[in-house]
């Protein structure tokens, strides 16, 4: 449905002005073009068209206001229209004219003509067509009708009315007082479907950009202006028959490219398990490398480097998995066991910022048991790089921060912390249309030997994820195999592999092969936000593409099956579905491996995937041109294909069955035939059983020119025509359609503001707003129709969840948008576009529909029964729908379509020449809607249908013949070209142009050696015929091809690039002037495969060619009787064209030029030239350069150097400057290229071309007067520079104490997180130690000041980063907080957190505030520091091209792979080193009046000479950082060679044994002469003991540019002066001598000197101090501090002023040629140089590495408690333990020591009294422990190792026949580890678990210290207990102290401990069984002891009683004795 509104004029206006008009309609306003200088009436003749979703109701109003336009005031209201659209709904047409009214509602004067159509979607109102907005023939009487379409209707039926018009709707001639023509014309003004995005109008735009709309269409402007056409805006008109082209022409994926990908193993925390001996193995696809074994302890240091090289398509490169793996004691007989995997794609690194992970921990997880949960952590650092990528290193975090493991986890951006095991499913249930797998030979063999013919394939289905493969079982022989089968994953979510590959495979004995591949993206089938889903998908079909189907054994392109490049046929589709279950890693039942596992599951319904319908495709061949010539001798036919239908191999033409319909489903593989027999139309449309016709007849090729052929397609028009069945799920095609066209709008959009700031025109900021308005109303469009209600059957999950999805998405797109537009001014143009361009990126991700339908078309060119060359069109692009934005961008369009070579051949040069060129009409759709499927064909033909009879309404036409033909003359204004590509050796090219246009082709002349000629030529092409109706081909044409070409003396010429552009068409009645014509030239960018190769500045008219008035008046008489209107063109025809001016130069004979309107006007200029000299030229053929001579030319005019007499001797030229003039455009950007040319002049006159450059841009060279305010202020009163007290550093707001070693101060400008520790850092120093001594200034070295100003660049690189994080989060909360109506969700990034941040920052900035204004810092001496660069040089301070600029002299032929980032240095021979300077004459007198003038030297005064000069050179290498390894052991040993002209350092010596990041910290003088020894090369090189040393990398310095420069890079101003110690001056000159001299040279007054420390240099006063401070301590009175302040703010002086480089060190990248493009490594230096003819400097700065310190720390355990207890008694199974304790230094686990047993300890309790004394080397500033050692025992030297200063203590039990067993342990940093407790009670495991939050000490601080620590180990749930605890002391002495007071091991002497005191219980059983027995006993059964005792003595008693009882009776009783 559709309102459109044609406005015509508005009359009786009053004055002159520029017009617009505003038309609004349910609040969607456009606005018309902008009419410039209208008097009393204004011709808009403009339509405007609103696309409705819901019917026009009666009661609604159209209102159209008038205006006279501003460009700089608002615009101001003439008068305002408004109408009741009742009439308009009852009769769907309407002409009104009518009167304004104003403000008042008064009418006025003016009045208003428009025509109104209302068009609904069934077609209840009428139909509205081209033919209604005509002008008509005044010979007519207004009855006269016409009714046939064919020679004036857009629809395109031969008779009769087209279906669903009624007769009310054939167009009636009114009278109007126009000419004849316009009937021929049809001034064709109706909008098109898409006119809203048409470039010509301002669609909704703001008034304010109509200026720059104006400006696109020429209207009224100066004929200079022009617009930088970006070939991708070729037809920024984006008109209603003709598709935009697609101008790269290799496939993007698929080609190899190079990639590094590093990978730093610095440490592991954490890992599971009891004394392992860990190997981290990092592995890449199939590559491993290990780390090496670290013993004993499960916290191990690694710091090592890997290095992977790949050289692999980007898509192979992005899924291979990286792998990074701990193993448990690995050795070479045993592979270890598995501790835990951490596995990511590499894909995932390189989407990071800087593609890198830095410093990251890695979590650990066990892939055979997910149950366990954590196994341990390893940090990381890991970097993908390809070619041209610069890594940038990025600043080290604090420790602390490292230290934060859950903070800083190796996981992208918005991946949750706490990641969960989850299960893929991936179901397989079927697939179809599978190609044979095997020839006809051997299928009838097994027919002849079996007896039956079977499917040829036995596939089966190959899953790949997150590196882990499952298969599905076999189906024998069979195109339709059915699975059902599941495939299962059990992966950590979200998971860190973003594709999952699905393969069909087809089994073979020998080697199974691919059938097809498709990749899914989860993030494209998942949403990750607030509302967002998991990953979920179908159950969906998908397509496969690859090879063609005919079967070969050996494919040439089998790599398009394995999903590598474009496929280039319909392989087979799959049906699969995919889910994700989170699991519940705690519930019993689980799985607990990972293993995949495959399962069956049950048979999906036919109905699932949703309703099978009847689709039709149409295609009409209207062009075939540029056939390439190889193939032209042959008849050629096109196929068209759609999945397997059209396919002549074994396609499928019918259903299996009418109504059911599988896509592979027909097995009979011959073309049905028969014909249609019904009698009517209905029965036609109902029984659809058409004959498919997938090609055309083949036809010879006729001859274009010497390259391309074309078919001769003149008025016959070939058609096919294919019937096809699919699922109807057109809805997500629909959506995807919607969103990809809001993209291509605001491509555009992006495009044109890009385009207005490149070219610097006015107002960028309006068309960034329109761009914005444009974009939030089609956002809304968007929600509006993608909510419409839609049949349910077959949407999946993901089709909902997508679509709820992409509706919040755009919605909150859009109100950020309008938000975004508020707040566009000037000055954020850039910051906003980028934004913008953030939602362009989001719009086509969010397009790309994951889930399948239609597959896409393939067209193939076939010649002689090869498949030649294809296209392949997206089948959503060209499918119909009756809502616009719905409707592919191509359907029912005329596009110009492109065939390449299929797979690899596509690749390089082979793949960059056009196969064929195809004008193509195309239209898919469903049948039942095939109604329209003609109607956007150009008008004018005649149906050819492929029978005769009844009811051929149905079939569609084989051919279209065209019976309208328009007769134009095409004027190619071909002016210049500029950077185009190198095609010669000798660095140039001798280019041409052929222009094509239809079967035409004509070529411009062959300029010789030239990279940006100047053809200045007028092609003409005459009697270009084309079909269709007039006014189509005036909106538009179709496009011109241009190709430029090399032309070679032998052979045929090489194809250089293409490029696209529409010509500006003038009708027969069009006047031939301003605002349209003449047009303008435009630059066209040259594409070359993918790589931009240039631009084409021309311009394009198609003029027609009026007929004779006689045959025009038959014509219509002719048309009226139904007969087809032949017209002659009439003698005059010609005649009435614009002239063209003969040829004007006799030298280039009958050659046109371009005319004078169009070519530019020129302005007189003079271009100075400064020779200076050449540099670095290399060999030609063989010989040296040994007179050479620069050639300037520019435009024809040139100036040549003086000859260089000896190049060896002096390569400096003697004249320096010389000038010319040259006639060149008003407009800079017209500015033709500038080319120098370098040739040696040999004997007898010959000339050999050395090399050229080509300057594009001039710009930089023109030459600016000074502001003459400027200098009138300079005398104005004197100013004060306000100074800061620290000048390095400006704005910044605290104070930070860096390093308690180094004491460096700096002021950095903290974020708020660090701000509070540093609150708490200070608060915690005062708290512990008062009296700590701050450093004397003789410790401080050169060192000092190096790391103290490496922790300032980090301090200022964070504080940067933290401001730039701070202001994109406001801009994110200022947007959200002004669209109030989005909520929180629309951010899924960000929801609520930011505020909540913000909030804390603010508080925490306030607190800070108060902080620093309370607190005093107490004066500290400073530590003065230097600049580190984390760059060269170079790029800080431009090259130092600040008055000497180098130009790189190019020979050879430039590579293919052309990288804008990679400068092709093989090519360069060598550098021609000078200047240009150009302005425009006459130049005004002051200038060259100026006292001093020289004007020998022009413009060119105070520059010095460039006689030879000697300069000494001393070069400072600090040390070389993340070197490529070069050795098998992944180490290098590397050292430092320095080479300047003819002399070498190598030093070989000092090689540094197996190490990545050495430190050489070393100086090198050498002594050159200028400009002989001008380029530095500082190498390093890897150290071998046999065979030559190979480069690691090296890097090039440029001393004479530093020399020369204004910036005075010759000797680093240091930030203070001294005369003595660490930082003393080390320029031979003083700070006031250098500021003499440069006063002198900028002509300044001063400096004067003044008390109070002051100083004057101009105009400007500095104030300093005056005092300094000699060796002995006494003060002296000196001007150096000022005058270095003042040279510390050299910037600041007017005129000559500009920032000196400071003391400074360079990190510079080091690039060796075999590895173009990738950094190998960076070096960190800097060059001192002084002139040898001024006092010589001191010596140099002492930079040599610093010394370990040797120490010695002494541990003596003196007890153990609570140690648990291990043994069991053999008797009495009582727990005890033999005790012992362990302890080493962190790397030197062999000097490992330990205590003696205390055997049977029963309590825990042990007692040693025993020392460990270990002696070690440290570096103080690192703090870091130093140890040499060799590798292995086949090193040839040690290697140096720096490790963190770890003591371990282990405790363990001592077994006497099985190994001990290991109990606990403690790792204490001797920088910081908790104070130990006072007693064993307070000693507790929170001591090892809140470590952080405990106050530590250093050793190296505290020296002593005594106390209790706990030993842990992990539990069976890997959590911490406590295992025991130790008393222990350690006591750190220097080497020095412990030389004076030496102790013994153990308990030996000097100074021996005493014995320890320990219970007698603990002697071992075999000692004294019995006594150890009692001992026990008695120890256990006390009480039963003393009872049993005494009863045993009670019953001894009794027992004596009874005993003697008897006989003392009987004495007493017998008296015996007695």
């Amino acid at each position: 449905m559709a309102l459109v509104v044609y406005l015509r004029t508005v009359t009786e206006l009053r004055g002159k002005g520029d017009r617009i008009a505003k038309v609004t309609f349910r609040g969607l306003s456009f606005f018309s073009r902008v009419l410039e200088n209208c008097e009393d009436e204004a011709r808009f003749e403009q339509a405007f068209r609103w696309p409705i979703g819901s019917q026009v109701d009666g009661d609604e109003m159209l209102e159209i206001q008038v205006f006279n336009y501003s460009k700089v005031f608002t615009n101001r209201l003439i008068g305002t229209f408004r109408m009741v659209l009742q009439k308009v709904v009852e009769e769907g047409h309407l002409e009104v004219s009518d009167t304004l009214i104003d403000d008042n509602n008064t009418a006025i004067r003016t009045s208003i003509s428009i025509e109104i159509k209302y068009q609904t979607m069934d077609g209840s109102v009428k139909v509205w067509s081209d033919g209604e907005f005509l002008d008509i023939p005044d010979d007519c009487d207004g009855t006269f009708q016409f009714e046939t379409d064919s020679l004036l209707s857009g629809r395109s039926q031969s008779s009769g009315t087209s279906p669903g018009r009624s007769i009310h709707g054939i167009p009636t001639f009114r009278k109007t007082g126009k000419g004849v023509f316009s009937a021929m014309k049809l001034g064709k003004t109706r909008v098109s479907k898409d006119d809203h995005k048409k470039g010509d109008d301002a669609a909704i735009l703001d008034a304010e950009d109509l200026d720059r709309k104006a400006m696109r269409l020429g209207g009224g402007l100066d004929p200079d202006t022009i617009s930088l056409a970006s070939v991708t805006a070729v037809t920024t008109n984006v008109s209603n028959k003709r598709s935009k082209p697609d101008i790269k022409m290799e496939p993007s994926s698929g080609r190899p490219v190079d990639y590094q990908i590093s990978v730093t193993v610095i440490e592991a925390r954490q890992l599971i398990g009891l004394n392992m001996d860990p190997v981290v193995c990092v592995e890449i696809g199939e590559e491993k490398k290990y780390t090496s074994m670290k013993e004993s302890t499960n916290c191990p240091y690694y710091n090592e480097y890997f290095v992977f090289d790949f050289h692999v398509p980007p898509d192979v490169m992005f899924d291979k998995i990286l792998k990074i793996s701990v193993i448990h004691s690995k050795n070479l007989l045993r592979s270890g066991t598995l501790v835990g995997t951490f596995k990511l794609d590499v894909g995932t690194v390189y989407s990071q910022p800087e593609h890198q992970f830095h410093h990251k921990w890695a979590m650990l997880s066990d892939p055979d048991d997910i149950t366990a949960g954590c196994k341990g952590y390893v940090k990381c650092d890991i970097a993908v790089v390809g070619k041209g990528d610069n890594i940038k290193t990025p600043h080290k975090a604090n420790e602390t921060d490292e230290d934060d493991i859950e903070g800083n986890l190796l996981l992208p951006e918005g991946v949750p912390s706490e990641r969960q095991w989850a299960r893929f499913y991936v179901k397989i249930y079927r697939a179809e249309g599978l190609p044979k797998m095997n020839t006809s030979i051997m299928a009838n063999m097994k027919k002849a030997f079996i007896g039956e013919n079977r499917d040829l394939v036995d596939p089966y289905v190959l899953v790949q994820f997150a590196g882990q493969k499952g298969k599905t079982s076999v189906q024998k022989s069979s195109y339709e195999p059915i699975w059902n089968e599941q495939v299962i994953f059990t992966e950590m979510f979200p998971p860190l592999c973003r594709r999952l590959k699905v393969q069909i495979r087809d089994s073979d004995k020998v080697n199974d092969v691919a059938i097809g591949t498709h990749f899914i993206d989860l993030r494209k089938i998942a949403n990750d936000g607030d509302k967002g889903f998991l990953p979920t998908m179908g159950p969906a079909w998908v397509n496969m593409y690859g090879s063609t189907r005919n079967y070969t054994l050996m494919d040439e392109h089998q790599d398009l099956n394995e999903g590598l490049g474009e496929g280039v046929s319909f392989r087979a589709r799959l049906l699969i579905s995919i889910a994700v279950e989170i699991l519940d890693t705690s519930s019993t039942e689980i799985m607990s491996s990972t293993e995949v596992q495959i399962e069956q599951v049950s048979n999906m319904s036919e109905s699932a995937t949703g309703k099978m319908e009847e689709f039709f495709l149409f295609g009409s061949f209207l062009e075939a041109t540029m056939i390439d010539r190889k193939i032209g001798d042959k008849p050629i036919s096109f196929e068209v294909t759609i999945g397997n239908y059209g396919n002549q191999i074994d396609g499928v033409s019918k259903p299996a069955s009418a109504k059911k319909k599988k896509e592979g489903g027909g097995e009979s593989e011959e073309e049905e035939t028969e014909l249609i027999h019904n009698s009517s139309d209905e029965e036609a449309e109902d029984d659809g059983d058409l004959t498919s016709v997938p090609s055309t007849p083949p036809m010879k090729p006729v001859i274009t020119d010497r390259n391309y052929f074309h078919l001769p397609y003149f008025e016959k028009k070939p058609c096919i025509y294919i019937k096809s069945w699919w699922q109807d799920q057109r809805r997500r095609l629909y959506n995807s359609n919607i969103m990809d066209k809001i993209a291509d709008k605001l491509e555009e959009g992006l495009n044109d503001v890009q385009e207005i700031i490149k070219t610097e025109k006015a107002y960028p900021e309006r068309r960034l707003r329109g761009v914005l308005e444009e974009l939030s109303t089609s956002c809304s469009r968007f929600v509006t129709l993608a909510n419409k209600d839609q049949n349910l059957s077959g949407r999946t999950k993901l089709d909902k969840e997508r679509l709820k999805s992409c509706m919040r998405e755009l919605e909150s797109m859009g109100q950020q948008s309008k938000t975004i537009r508020s707040q566009v001014k000037r000055n954020t143009v850039r910051d906003k576009l980028k934004l913008v361009f953030n939602f362009l990126h989001r719009l086509r991700f969010l397009a790309d529909e994951p889930q399948h339908s239609i597959p896409d078309v393939f067209i193939w060119m076939i010649s002689n029964n090869k498949r030649i060359a294809y296209a392949r069109i997206p089948s959503k692009d060209i499918l119909y729908s009756i809502v616009d934005e719905e409707m592919g961008k191509d359907c029912g369009k005329v596009k110009a379509v492109f065939l390449r070579l299929p797979g690899k051949k596509g690749f390089g040069s082979a793949g960059w020449t056009v196969q064929a060129k195809l004008e193509m009409y195309l239209w898919l759709g469903m049948n039942k809607q095939r109604k329209d499927f003609l109607s956007g064909l150009p008008s004018g033909f005649e149906e050819s249908k492929a029978m005769k009879g009844t009811g051929i309404q149905a079939v569609p036409p084989i051919s279209l013949v065209y019976n309208m033909k328009q007769v134009f003359q095409l004027r190619a204004h071909m002016y210049q070209a500029r950077s185009l590509f190198a095609a010669d050796s000798s660095g140039l090219s001798d280019p041409f142009a052929r222009v094509f246009f239809s079967t035409h082709s004509q070529v411009t002349e062959v300029l010789s050696e030239t990279l940006c000629p100047t053809w200045d030529q007028l092609l003409v092409f005459d009697n270009v015929e084309l079909y269709g109706e007039a006014g189509e081909l005036r909106d538009d044409p179709p496009i011109i091809v241009i190709e430029l070409y090399d032309q070679d003396t032998v052979g045929k010429a090489e194809f250089i690039g293409r490029t696209f552009a529409k010509p500006l068409t003038k009708m027969v009645d069009e006047h031939y002037g301003p605002p349209r014509f003449p047009p303008q030239l435009e630059y066209y960018q040259i594409y070359r495969g993918n790589c931009a190769a240039g631009d084409l500045l021309a311009a394009f008219e198609l003029l027609q060619i009026p007929y004779d008035d006689e045959e025009i008046r038959r014509a219509l008489i002719s048309v009226h009787d139904f007969a087809v209107p032949q017209i002659k063109i009439g003698p005059a025809g010609r005649a009435a064209l614009p002239p063209i001016d003969g040829p004007t130069d006799s030298d280039r004979g009958p050659l046109l030029p371009v005319p004078l309107g169009i070519r530019p006007v020129l302005s007189r200029y003079r271009i100075e030239v400064l020779f200076w000299g050449l540099r670095d030229l290399k060999r030609i053929n063989l010989a040296q350069v040994d007179r050479p001579r620069v050639d300037i030319e520019c435009a024809g005019k040139g100036v040549q150097s003086a000859l260089i007499q000896n190049y060896k001797k002096n390569p400096n030229f003697s004249t320096l400057v010389k000038w010319f003039e040259v006639d060149l455009p008003e407009n800079e950007l017209l500015h033709p290229p500038l080319n120098i040319r370098v040739v040696d002049c040999r004997a007898f006159g010959r000339y050999t071309l050395v090399g050229s450059h080509a300057v594009t841009s001039l710009r930089k060279f023109i030459y600016s007067p000074p502001d003459k305010t400027a200098n009138n202020w300079a005398h104005t009163g004197d100013i004060v520079v306000n100074m800061d007290p620290e000048p390095n550093i400006k704005k910044m707001d605290t104070v930070v104490k860096i390093d308690a070693t180094t004491d460096a101060v700096v002021k950095v400008d903290l974020n708020d997180g660090e701000k509070e520790k540093e609150k708490k850092k200070k608060k915690k120093k005062k708290g512990e130690e008062v009296d700590e001594e701050e450093p004397d200034e003789s410790m401080l070295d050169w060192w000092s000041k190096y790391f103290a100003s490496i922790e300032t660049m980090m301090e200022t690189l964070r504080a940067q980063e933290a401001a730039l994080a701070e202001a994109e989060e406001r801009e994110d909360l200022e947007i959200a907080a002004e669209s109030a109506e989005i909520k929180a969700d629309d951010f899924p990034m960000k929801g609520t957190k930011p505020k909540e941040k913000n909030k804390d920052k603010k508080s925490s900035k306030d607190k800070k505030k108060n902080h620093d204004g309370t607190e005093k810092r107490p004066p500290k001496p400073k530590v003065d520091e230097l600049m580190v660069y984390n760059k060269e040089l170079e790029s800080e301070f431009g090259s130092f091209e600040d008055w000497l600029h180098t130009f790189n002299l190019y020979r050879g032929k430039a590579g293919d792979d052309i990288d804008h980032n990679v400068v092709d240095d093989d090519r360069i021979v060598g550098r021609f080193k000078g200047s240009l300077c150009m302005y425009k004459l006459p130049l005004s007198e002051e200038i060259t009046r100026e006292a001093g003038f020289d004007p020998n030297m022009g413009m060119f005064q105070s520059i010095p000479h460039n006689d030879p000069i000697n300069v000494l050179i001393r070069i400072y290498i600090i040390r070389a950082t993340d070197l490529h390894p070069a050795d098998i052991n992944g180490k290098a040993d590397p050292y430092i060679v320095i080479r300047l002209g003819k002399s070498e350092i190598r030093d070989k010596e000092s090689y540094i044994s197996k190490q990545l990041n050495p430190v050489f910290g070393k100086s090198f003088d050498i002594e050159a002469t200028f400009p002989m020894e001008s380029m530095l090369t500082v190498a390093v090189y890897d150290w071998d003991l046999v065979g030559t040393d190979d480069l690691i990398g090296e890097t090039k310095i440029d001393l004479e540019n530093r020399y020369y420069s204004k910036h005075r890079a010759t000797c680093g101003i240091a930030s203070n002066y001294s005369v003595h110690g660490y930082n003393a001056w080390r320029d031979p000159q003083k700070p006031t001598q250098i500021l003499v001299k440069l006063c002198k040279e900028g002509k300044l007054d001063g400096p004067h000197y003044g008390p109070g420390g002051k100083v004057k240099v101009g105009n400007r006063i500095f104030l300093g101090s005056t005092e300094i401070e000699d060796e002995s301590g006494l003060k002296k009175q000196t001007e150096e501090h000022l005058a270095l302040t003042v040279l510390r703010h050299w910037e600041e002086i007017p005129r000559v002023g500009c920032k000196l480089i400071p003391e400074h060190v360079e990190t510079r990248p080091l690039l060796n040629p075999d590895k173009p493009g990738i950094e190998q490594g960076r070096i960190e230096m800097w060059v001192d140089m002084f002139p040898m003819d001024v006092p010589a400097p001191g010596p140099a700065i002492d930079i040599s590495p610093r010394k370990p310190k040797r120490y010695e720390l002494r541990v003596i355990i003196w007890n153990t408690d609570e140690v648990i207890l291990e043994d069991d008694d053999y008797f009495t199974g009582e727990k005890s333990s033999d005790i012992f304790v362990r302890g080493w230094l962190k790397g030197q686990q062999e000097d490992k020591q330990d205590t003696d047993v205390h055997y049977h300890s029963l309590t825990g309790e042990g007692n040693f009294n025993w020392r460990f004394v270990f002696p070690f080397d440290y570096l103080m500033a690192e703090e870091k422990i130093v140890i040499s050692k060799k590798e292995s025992m086949f090193s040839w030297d040690e290697t140096e190792y720096k490790i963190p200063a770890r003591l371990t203590l282990q405790v363990w039990d001592a077994d006497h026949f099985s190994a001990d067993d290991f109990l606990g342990a403690i790792e204490l940093d001797l920088n910081k580890f908790p104070r130990g407790a006072k007693t064993a009670k307070q000693c507790s495991l929170g001591m090892v678990l809140k470590e952080h939050e405990l106050p530590t000490i250093s050793i190296f601080k505290q020296k002593r210290v005594k106390g209790w620590w706990p030993f842990v180990a992990r539990d069976e749930n890997d959590e911490f207990e406590l295992t025991g605890k130790v008393e222990a002391e350690l006591h750190l002495l220097t080497a020095e102290e412990a030389e004076k007071n030496p102790v013994g091991l153990g308990r030996n002497e000097p100074e021996p401990l005493e014995k320890p005191n320990r219970p007698t219980t603990s002697l071992s059983w075999l000692l004294s069984p019995i006594r150890v027995t009692c001992i026990m006993c008695w120890r256990q059964y006390k009480l039963a002891s003393v009872v049993t005792l005494l009863s045993i003595t009670g019953l001894i008693f009794l027992g004596l009683l009874f005993f003697s009882l008897p006989s003392a009776f009987i004495q007493k009783i017998f008296n015996i004795s007695g």
